[in-house]
Parts: C-alpha cells; structure tokens; sequence
C-alpha cells in the first residue's frame, strides 16, 4: 500500500512537472516506462520488494482520473496523503481459498467472505481503513446481462428535504420518511473525542489512539447513514418499477452555509445512486427532472403557480381552485406529474431508448484513449 501510494504521487508530480516545461502529457506506457530505471536506482530499489501489477495498476487508476477530469466528470487528480485511506489493487493471479484470499507475495490472509460469484475473479482490492481495518474487494466477471427496461408498473416521485429526508408519492398515496440526522446523534460524543486529540502532541502514540478514537466515530456514522439508504432505497425499488427525482445541484446546495451541514448528512447524491443501480438490476428506469421545475409553488390540482414561495413557507393555499396544499406532498406529486409527462413523449421510443431520459448517469469505466492527445519523451 505505501509502495503504490508513493508511485501515485511521484506519477502525479511528473505529469505536473512535465506539462509545466512542454506542454505535453505522459500516457500509462510512458509513466509505466519509468518504473524499471526506479526499480534500478539505489534510494528507490525497494520498489523490487513491491508486487510488479499493484503498481501498473497504480498507474491505469492515475490514467483514468485523468480522463475523468478532461471529461469534466471529476476534480483534477490530487496527492494521496499517508495519513488517509491506504488501498492495494492486484488485477491477476488472485485466488478464493476455503479460508481465505490468496494473493501474490503476500500468501493467504484469512478472511470472513460474505459471498461468493459464480464467474472469473478479476482484481482484488485490499483497503485498510482509518481506524485500522482491512477490507478485501473482489471484482467478478459474471457475464450477466442487464435486465430490459420495462416501462409498466407504479410511477413514484421523490421530493428530498431536510425535515423530512424524502416525500413519496404514487398516484394513490403519500409517504414521509423522517431524516434520521445521523450526524446530529453522534455530535457530542464526536466533539468531545475531537477534544482530546486536539491537546495531543503530534507525533505521540497516545494521539494515535485519539486519532483512531474519532476515526470510530466517523465510521459508526457512515455505516448508519449507509445502512438507513440502501434499506430505504432497496423498499422504494421493491415498490415501484419508475422513480422520477429532481436533478438537484447538490454541490451548489452545500456552498450555503447555513444547510451545509444537514445536506451533506442528508446523503442525497448517494441515495439516488443507489435507487439508479437497484433499479438497473431489477429493469426500472430512474427519470431526472430539471432542477428548475417549479414543483413547490405549483398546485398539483389545477397547475396554477405561485408568484413567489419561499423556504419559510411550508404550507399554502391555492389562489386559483383553494386546495390546502403542505409544500413537500405537493412537490412529489409534481415531480410525479412530470415524470410521466417525459416518459409520454417518449411513449413511442424503444426500452433501450427511453433509458437515454438520464443521459449522464454514472461513469464511463472503459479507458478509450490517453488522458491527454500528445505525449512528451522522457530523456
């Protein structure tokens, strides 16, 4: 793990150096090219001692991120830190045991496998995460196709709030899901440890074991908040065969400082990914709609939109027909309306079609070409 972290960052500093004095790239040949002279030289030759496929596949990661960031759908590349979490892949020569994983150089290590694939194993991940643990991840070819999409079944909108962490709606009925705030459950106990690290001196074991402390906490918080989204998103998907969200600008909705706070706890982003992939396996279809739908201030009877609906406003009364309307039952039943507005003006479309309504969903997964179209020479 400190091998390819290292690689990581000494590939990403001479990518930088390089362009910075010609202007050009360097591709996964090229940076991989630079490895034998490491390997070579006498301050880095303990690179030898490293699995020679951990750090190649260093270097295809190093390679995606940075199509990922000329195809504007990630950040520019950064600097792994020692402090962070540390990860090893091995794509080959990897092996299940009875119990445990075998893998080159390092033998079996025992571990509790919670199930198993009938297919190829592909690329076993090792992680060790900031309170110490260890993770394997293993990557199987299954060789399954993707269910095709079926356009027959409920039609359920989702309207996410903080208050209330979703409204449902179906056509027949509406359902609140209270927001468990995990964050909030664990703020006192999470302060207090953050206390005691603070009057550590860095560099001491006991400020390691405070450091593990928080990293605890952290954790017990990101497992509950996971275990409440894949619950809650597994029971909408088991429900429903069409789900129509608001393409929300989540990232812009976090740059308010005053919700910042409880939107990154919300877990919206995560939450629709999960509902996308779930109902990917199932055959469902996840439609988007414009984040500037007006589906707050308009009624859900008679369409008539308000002129103005701040966020302080969480009931109102329609001008126009009178309905009483609570503003997150109505958005839901909007989203819901045009939902199915898209999916009839794509009524005439194929399955496979109709699956274009989200156009940017996901990542790309397959590197197609260098991350950049020149490629500078290494002297």
């Amino acid at each position: 793990m400190g091998c390819a972290r290292w690689w990581w960052n000494y590939a990403l500093n001479l990518c930088n150096e390089t362009y910075q004095q010609t202007g050009k790239g360097l591709s996964q040949v090229a940076l991989n090219q630079v490895l034998p002279k490491l390997k070579k030289s006498q301050e880095t030759a303990w690179l030898k001692e490293c699995y020679s496929q951990v750090l190649q596949s260093t270097t295809l990661n190093l390679t995606k991120a940075f199509k990922n960031f000329f195809d504007k759908r990630a950040n520019y590349p950064r600097f792994k830190s020692y402090h962070g979490k540390k990860s090893a892949q091995y794509p080959q020569n990897c092996q299940v045991v009875d119990n445990g994983v075998k893998i080159p150089q390092v033998g079996v290590i025992k571990a509790s496998i919670h199930r198993l694939f009938d297919g190829q194993l592909k690329t076993v991940t090792i992680t060790k995460t900031p309170t110490a643990k260890y993770y394997a991840s293993l990557l199987f070819d299954t060789e399954q196709e993707t269910p095709e999409v079926l356009l027959t079944g409920k039609v359920v909108g989702i309207d996410l709030g903080v208050k209330d962490f979703c409204i449902t709606h179906d056509g027949e009925k509406t359902s609140k899901y209270e927001n468990p705030r995990h964050l909030n459950k664990h703020q006192r106990n999470l302060a207090r440890k953050q206390a005691l690290l603070a009057r550590k001196k860095k560099g001491s074991k006991s400020r390691e074991k405070a450091r593990q402390l928080v990293a605890r906490v952290h954790e017990r918080i990101s497992n509950a908040r996971q275990d409440f989204l894949h619950k809650l998103s597994r029971k909408i998907v088991n429900d429903n065969q069409i789900v129509v969200v608001e393409n929300l600008n989540i990232k812009g909705m976090v740059c308010n400082h005053k919700l910042a706070k409880a939107i990154s706890d919300a877990g919206w982003g995560i939450f629709v990914n999960f509902l996308e992939y779930k109902l990917q396996q199932k055959g469902g279809l996840l439609v988007e709609i414009d984040r500037w739908f007006p589906s707050s201030k308009t009624c859900s009877n008679c369409l008539y939109q308000m002129p103005e609906m701040p966020l302080d406003v969480r009931e109102w009364t329609c001008l126009s027909c009178g309905t009483h309307h609570d503003r997150d039952e109505n958005a839901s039943k909007n989203i819901r309306i045009e939902g199915v507005r898209q999916l009839s003006v794509l009524g005439t479309r194929t399955a496979a079609e109709v699956g274009e309504v989200r156009p940017k969903a996901g990542r790309k997964s397959v590197l197609r070409h260098s991350p950049v179209s020149s490629e500078a020479p290494l002297g």
